[in-house]
């Protein structure tokens, strides 16, 4: 018996040890003097030197912000036609076409990100000899493509969490004389609101750090930071480099650590305000 309460255990600590160590290592070597990544001055480190040339590096700066733009209007876009498509995928049992939205919502997440850029790529190229749009490819391709493959991820978000949804709470509201968009906006967005936060936030980090899609459908001054990071990687990890990325990663884990706090907030209040409707129904 203490053979398996350890052995998963173990298990756990090599698994966080296997994903966390190299980012710790990347943390700390981003305060190294030295311009080895893999070499430690101990004579003149921790400096704060690669963080100064970073911020004063144009090409770094004017990509991470493209990318930021980017990445918030495709999670916006991809949240909302994502929660259309999961609520019809989860409230219409039947209806002409239901399999081929399911078909074609879910195969981006199993598509080889290859194919699907190319296809996009020949999408535009296609829409813009009929119709003269997109005017070429750049941030236009960037964001619809990002949209494109980030609404799949929000569907299922949405649509698992619509799957175990209490109805009787929208059938209760409109027996009282609430209108459908009343009983939307006041009943079922704040309880599925956590499921769109999380589908919002997935599609973000998903746009903020694709290559590969992204490589197929930008253009000339159009590379986002990814594109630029993979750019200067083939020709060597700098120190600047591993300042970039640990910011990025204190950036994700604030938004992870704001998001888990405000889930469990609204969980707690949903309870508390559950708790004090049976009480005044008894």
């Amino acid at each position: 018996m203490r053979s398996r309460g350890w052995f998963p255990r173990i298990a756990l600590v090599l698994g966080l040890i296997f994903l966390y160590v190299p980012i710790v290592s990347m943390i700390v070597f981003s305060f190294n003097n030295s311009r080895l990544v893999t070499v430690w001055d101990a004579a003149n480190s921790p400096t704060l030197k690669w963080y100064h040339i970073l911020v004063h590096n144009g090409q770094i700066l004017s990509a991470a912000w493209l990318s930021i733009r980017i990445a918030l209007i495709a999670a916006t876009g991809a949240v909302i036609l994502g929660t259309l498509a999961g609520m019809a995928l989860a409230r219409f049992a039947a209806f002409r076409g239901r399999m081929l939205l399911a078909g074609m919502t879910t195969a981006p997440i199993v598509m080889p990100e290859v194919i699907t850029g190319l296809s996009l790529l020949l999408l535009f190229v296609a829409m813009e000899q009929l119709i003269g749009w997109p005017h070429g490819v750049g941030a236009v391709t960037i964001t619809l493509a990002h949209i494109t493959f980030c609404m799949a991820y929000v569907t299922v978000v949405v649509q698992s969490r619509l799957t175990g949804f209490d109805e009787s709470l929208e059938e209760a509201a409109m027996d009282l004389g609430a209108r459908p968009v009343k009983v939307f906006f006041r009943i079922t967005l704040p309880l599925i609101l956590p499921a769109i936060a999380s589908g919002w936030l997935l599609a973000f980090t998903l746009s903020w750090d694709d290559l590969v899609i992204t490589q197929f459908v930008a253009g000339p001054g159009s590379s986002t930071l990814p594109m630029v990071i993979f750019s200067k990687v083939r020709f060597g990890v700098t120190p600047d480099i591993n300042a970039l990325a640990t910011i990025m990663v204190l950036l994700v884990a604030t938004g992870i650590a704001i998001s888990t706090v405000w889930m469990r907030y609204r969980e707690k209040r949903r309870e508390r305000d559950a708790q004090l409707a049976a009480a005044a129904n008894l």
